[in-house]
């Protein structure tokens, strides 16, 4: 076998062509399928800060993959190429809530499968995953978490500050207690009647209490 036969081998010759018109209708899907994602994490966004960047990484996640699936699909080489490219490559950027790791593997589906001819499967496919995000992520399924932080001198000031609870919230647990020479300190984890907090400002009015501090909880942070 000569050099130049091995450049006329089918190996590199299978190349399955793609017209411009199936590019353009490909990422024109996926534009506006990257778009209805980046609505919809807008619309159902529950975290601390919304990041404008992380929204528009979706689209552009969306249309590269894309892009890449389409050349992999058209060139055995280059997909072997691209796999060896792509093993070497490492992403350092922090996942600061648990759903955005839902809207990259959804951005990256759609790209998938776009990229493999089927639009029909992305197109449904994203309305019934919109449908159900809308519906579930801004419905309050549970009451909202409260910490209470107590100082108290003295055990009355305790049976009092718990009896008051008793009488002013749904529920409360008692997570931590530290007793010392200085007083008890009490941490507990309140669900609530109603949004009101007077209750804050009875603790503090009994005498042998000497702080209250009520701070909203969701399980990651404080606010």
């Amino acid at each position: 076998m000569t050099f130049q036969d091995v450049f006329k081998s089918s190996f590199f010759e299978s190349v399955t062509e793609f017209s411009i018109t199936d590019i353009l209708i490909g990422m024109l899907f996926t534009f506006v399928i990257g778009l209805f994602i980046f609505v919809i994490y807008k619309k159902t966004f529950t975290g601390v800060m919304y990041s404008t960047g992380f929204a528009m990484t979706l689209v552009g996640l969306s249309l590269v993959t894309t892009l890449v699936i389409m050349a992999v699909t058209s060139n055995v080489v280059l997909s072997l190429g691209m796999v060896g490219a792509l093993s070497i490559v490492r992403f350092r950027a922090a996942i600061k809530e648990p759903m955005e790791i839902v809207y990259l593997f959804w951005a990256i589906a759609i790209g998938i499968v776009i990229g493999a001819g089927m639009i029909p499967l992305a197109v449904i496919g994203s309305v019934i995953i919109g449908v159900i995000l809308l519906v579930f992520a801004n419905r309050n399924l549970y009451d909202n978490a409260y910490i209470l932080i107590l100082n108290c001198k003295n055990q009355k000031a305790e049976e009092a500050a718990l009896s008051l609870l008793d009488q002013s919230v749904k529920r409360h647990v008692i997570k931590s207690k530290t007793v010392n020479a200085s007083g008890i300190e009490l941490t507990a984890e309140l669900r609530m009647k109603d949004a009101s907090t007077a209750f804050v400002n009875q603790l503090n009015c009994i005498s042998e209490i000497e702080n209250a501090t009520l701070v909203s909880y969701n399980g990651e942070y404080m606010s």
